[in-house]
């Protein structure tokens, strides 16, 4: 049965020790969709994706990528890194809101939760900037769906 990577074997919390580690090129892609009400996603449309708060995709995109930069502070354990690339996009699906956010570091750790958090406070953002239109916008999903550079790969 796999183990717990942050439970020390007395059952204590831990951060992973990293300093054997080989420093690689690591990446990692989440994704979150944040689903609207069909007229929501109209009035959204014929205002060029703008509300009073603003442009609502690319104040997004600027609060994922600050957060994916502070993950560290925001969940015990994730590692503090110098992430050198973080690239959201966000791209409608019909009547939802698709968002991607990949992070790259060359480090001896992975960046899932950086690219994970950078999703989620995206969409977090893109909630807060809508929700005049409607208190029924949903954030149905965030996933990891791709990550490179570490012990496995996934994707």
């Amino acid at each position: 049965m796999p183990m717990f990577s942050h439970i020390d074997s007395a059952n204590r919390p831990t951060m992973v020790d990293v300093g054997n580690k080989t420093v690689t090129k690591r990446t990692a892609t989440a994704e979150t969709r944040v689903r609207f009400p069909a007229d929501v996603a109209h009035a959204l449309r014929a205002r060029g994706f703008s509300t009073a708060k603003g442009p609502v995709f690319q104040t997004a995109i600027i609060a994922g990528v600050m957060a994916a930069k502070r993950t560290h502070e925001l969940i015990p354990f994730c590692h503090p890194l110098g992430i050198e690339n973080c690239k959201i996009h966000i791209d409608m699906d019909g009547d939802d809101a698709l968002i991607h956010c990949t992070v790259s570091v060359r480090h001896k750790t992975g960046v899932e939760m950086e690219a994970l958090t950078g999703a989620s406070i995206a969409a977090l953002t893109v909630y807060d900037m809508c929700k005049a239109l409607s208190h029924d916008i949903a954030i149905v999903q965030t996933k990891l769906v791709e990550k490179r550079g570490g012990k496995s790969d996934i994707g």
